[in-house]
């Protein structure tokens, strides 16, 4: 919820273009009365939420979660897993400045090393040619519409999946 809600109101300040989105995370963090305070909820906040599904992780493994009859609990709560590490690194490049930029490159680059469909890939991811307004346009939107609309999917599904074999946890 505190994800949510910091998230809408620095969407709230936020511009999503190549020229201004640096400035304004500036203006969040010095102009904005409590900004500072809500961008640095909204990212310590995504390192917790990380934090508390590594352990989920964990408790799933020592318990066996991945077994059958387990596995598509296991195998939606993966997806889950990998839709928020790119829900993470989609909001690491907003502020756009060098670090994300310089990481959004490295990263986005990676589509370019599948054989055969790489290059035509990475221009689709990109948005164009090079890192560039258009990648960031499409960072943001994912990052604040089509990820948590995957997210809550994936999670429904889960819980589905798990009502319907139940819980292998001794404590309950």
């Amino acid at each position: 919820i505190i994800q949510l809600l910091t998230g809408v109101w620095l969407t709230m300040n936020y511009t999503a273009s190549a020229e201004a989105a640096f400035a304004s995370v500036e203006y969040i963090m010095r102009d904005v009365p409590y900004g500072w305070i809500l961008r640095y909820m909204h990212s310590t906040g995504a390192s917790a939420f990380f934090f508390v599904v590594y352990i989920h992780m964990f408790r799933g493994l020592m318990y066996g979660s991945y077994q059958r009859p387990r596995e598509l609990i296991w195998i939606f709560g993966m997806a889950i897993y990998f839709v928020l590490m790119m829900e993470g690194f989609m909001g690491y490049v907003l502020p756009w400045g060098q670090m994300s930029y310089w990481g959004a490159n490295v990263i986005v680059s990676l589509a370019g090393a599948i054989p055969i469909i790489g290059e035509d890939l990475l221009v689709w991811v990109r948005g164009d040619f090079l890192i560039s307004g258009a990648t960031l346009n499409r960072f943001f939107a994912l990052h604040v519409v089509a990820l948590p609309i995957v997210l809550i999917a994936l999670v429904v599904l889960h819980i589905l999946a798990l009502h319907e074999v139940g819980s292998n946890n001794p404590d309950g």
